[in-house]
């Protein structure tokens, strides 16, 4: 459902933009239809409101995101899922506030998190803009300045028309506070979740098959100056584990000429998947591209996300290897996926290794099926433990954005 998207909207506003005025906050054209407003106060946030707005994307193809954040945000690199980034937000006073509303005309606002301003919640309540506050902690609540004074922070609260925390001490507070209880709910943690690529269930039986009881292990988003250090920790693997497969996947199908090149030169018995060819016995090396990540996923039991062994790469988000399965290891280049290489690495479902030789003895390691095993149930764990909110905002927010569509079209 939905108004119709004019095709101008596909168009990001890039890079964000570190001026908080209000020039600068409505610079980039309106998209016409409906249009969400996030706001990230962290950067674990900024990327599940990213992927939320992907998901929604995909149920309403007329629907434009718009991100907003904190200064200390501006600096990161906007994902797929959103289509405006316009960096911070302008001052919280009338006049800026008002200006940026009467521009970007939001449908809705999701705001996580604290940093809560109370000229432009009352004016958005005003404007009748209906305003999530999700995944707020009971530290990022506004404080009572003095108890002699009207509450207004609690008059600022109740303007939101719900209000979604994990944190059991927060939603104590709320109901302390005086906010309709109707408005509050305890939920899950807002977490960044997974969205597999697609394989063919044809493919995965023959490889399966084809396969058998052979060790395998995936190279996932692989930059061309990384080839080398992966290729040396799999001949120094193979001196153990002789049967042991390596599926190499480049990120960029402009490089798998280059790959081939490289490959020539090693000694290794390859493959050529992108041509046509298939890995039989004596295989060691399998060259593909990442357009088939839902099919290698699912076929290697451990994978190296690649695109992270060098410190200041912007590494890939590691969620879909999860997701399928697969044991992680990764270089320290995680960038902005920091947080979430965090989360799967405290949880047991991830490694980081800092050169080739630590590389060699992980895949060696993990080479034991329930090593990895082990990795991949821990991994399933994190990427389900943001599901329900992620499913009950998808939820929520599609009947919201009708109704306000319905009333719309009956005025």
């Amino acid at each position: 459902m939905g108004r119709a998207l004019h095709p101008a909207t596909a168009t990001r506003a890039r890079p964000w933009r570190k001026s908080a005025t209000t020039e600068a906050a409505t610079r980039a054209a309106r998209p016409t239809g409906e249009l969400l407003w996030a706001h990230a106060t962290s950067a674990e946030r900024y990327l599940s409101l990213c992927d939320l707005g992907q998901r929604l994307k995909m149920m309403r193809p007329d629907l434009s995101v718009l991100i907003t954040c904190e200064s200390n945000l501006c600096t990161l690199p906007v994902p797929d899922g959103c289509d405006l980034a316009i960096g911070e937000l302008p001052l919280d006073q009338p006049t800026d506030v008002r200006s940026f509303l009467n521009h970007w005309q939001p449908d809705l606002c999701l705001w996580t998190g604290g940093y809560l301003r109370p000229v432009l919640m009352r004016n958005c309540s005003e404007r009748g803009i209906n305003a999530l506050l999700i995944d707020i902690e009971a530290n990022e609540l506004p404080a009572r300045k003095s108890r002699w004074l009207p509450d207004q922070s609690r008059k600022m609260l109740d303007s939101f028309t719900a209000i979604l925390t994990p944190s059991p001490a927060a939603l104590a507070q709320l109901r302390r506070s005086g906010i309709a209880l109707n408005k509050l709910t305890q939920t899950s943690r807002l977490r960044i979740s997974a969205m597999p690529p697609g394989y063919h269930e044809d493919e995965l039986s023959r490889m399966r098959s084809n396969l058998g009881n052979r060790q395998v292990w995936l190279a996932a988003h692989t930059d061309i100056a990384e080839i080398d250090r992966i290729l040396g920790a799999h001949r120094n693997a193979l001196r153990l584990l002789h049967r042991l497969l390596l599926v190499l996947s480049v990120e960029h199908y402009s490089d798998l000429n280059a790959a081939r090149d490289i490959l020539k030169d090693t000694g290794l018995r390859c493959a050529d998947w992108e041509a046509g060819e298939e890995p039989d016995d004596n295989t060691q090396v399998l060259l593909t591209c990442d357009e088939d990540l839902g099919l290698w996923y699912r076929v290697a039991p451990l994978s190296l996300l690649a695109g992270t062994l060098d410190k200041t790469a912007n590494g890939h988000n590691p969620m879909d290897a999860a997701a399928l399965g697969s044991a992680i290891i990764h270089g320290p280049g995680v960038g902005i996926h920091a947080p979430l290489y965090q989360r799967l690495t405290e949880a047991g479902a991830a490694l980081v290794v800092q050169d080739q030789d630590e590389l060699t003895v992980q895949i060696i390691r993990l080479s034991a099926p329930d090593k990895a095993a082990e990795m991949a149930v821990a991994g399933w764990q994190v990427v389900t433990e943001g599901a329900e909110l992620t499913d009950h905002l998808l939820d929520r927010i599609q009947d919201m954005l009708d109704l306000r569509e319905t009333h719309h079209a009956a005025t």
